[in-house]
């Protein structure tokens, strides 16, 4: 095991939201889980086919041995495609089509970063759960520094979105998106920076106005396991991309961005017009 300092400590929320603090490269506490039900969760590498903490903990622990998470051996640079319409999967997209210049993400061992190679979103974002808290891992942010990526705060691994878009527009980006958990974030973003492309994640448990706001914020939402999500965004969406756990574009920004992921993959897709959100598939259970 990587020697790592007294203050490594990484909380994530995973797999039903349930929230799992890491420290020096072990899984120390796994809480409980919000839902019973993942239709996403049977699909993962290890995949996770009930809701319980020990699956929940082995799930953890592959990513830490598989790719570094939340230690040392971090990778941080990936081309796999995890999820068909996955926020990392529609920013590395967008990217590589020139829609969007810079993303802002968060990453463990390194907290907000600024990113604009495509390998670099996936490497990061296509395997993180929502992440609360890290602390600073030297060799990550010289990983991502080395590949062309800006650490806000390499000092602290701070999780502070607003500066990181304000960091990348300074930098002299012109087309930036940034992911936000929060609707509070989502607002002020929008609001500071109307410009912003801003994709809502890790939106299980938000209550009804919660979801009104970070959907009314938002280019693009991902609805988790939440009924909220469903209900604010699915009426008002122009497109919805996938039916157990959809994203839904609230805007034209958004819609594009599908578009041109639709564009460029191989996949068969079925494009058909109808009132949203199109709930026909396994949904998580319950939605909250």
């Amino acid at each position: 095991m990587e020697k790592s300092s007294q203050n490594d400590e990484h909380i994530i929320e995973a797999i039903g939201r349930s929230r799992i603090v890491i420290r020096n490269g072990v899984v120390i506490e796994v809480g409980d889980a919000q839902i019973r039900d993942c239709p996403l969760a049977k699909r993962f590498g290890l995949p996770v086919p009930e809701i319980r903490k020990d699956l929940i903990k082995a799930n953890i622990e592959h990513r830490i041995k598989t790719f570094g998470m939340c230690t040392a051996r971090r990778e941080v640079i990936d081309n796999r495609e995890f999820v068909g319409f996955g926020a990392s999967e529609l920013l590395s997209f967008s990217v590589r089509a020139g829609l969007i210049d810079a993303v802002v993400i968060a990453c463990d061992g390194a907290g907000t970063v600024i990113v604009t190679k495509p390998e670099m979103i996936q490497g990061i974002g296509g395997r993180m759960s929502g992440l609360v808290s890290t602390s600073p891992i030297p060799e990550v942010i010289a990983r991502i520094e080395e590949n062309g990526g800006i650490v806000v705060d390499p000092d602290h691994a701070s999780m502070d979105q607003m500066a990181g878009v304000t960091r990348a527009y300074k930098e002299g980006y012109k087309k930036v998106a940034v992911t936000v958990a929060t609707p509070d974030v989502a607002h002020q973003a929008r609001h500071a920076f109307p410009d912003i492309v801003i994709i809502g994640v890790h939106v299980t448990g938000l209550n009804k106005e919660e979801a009104e706001v970070l959907v009314a914020a938002s280019d693009l939402v991902t609805s988790c396991a939440s009924k909220t999500i469903r209900d604010a965004a699915g009426p008002k969406a122009k497109i919805q991309a996938g039916v157990s756990v959809p994203v839904f574009a609230m805007t034209a920004k958004g819609k594009e961005i599908i578009i041109e992921k639709m564009r460029q993959t191989d996949e068969q897709i079925l494009i058909k017009p109808t009132r949203l959100p199109a709930l026909t598939g396994q949904q998580p259970d319950p939605l909250v």
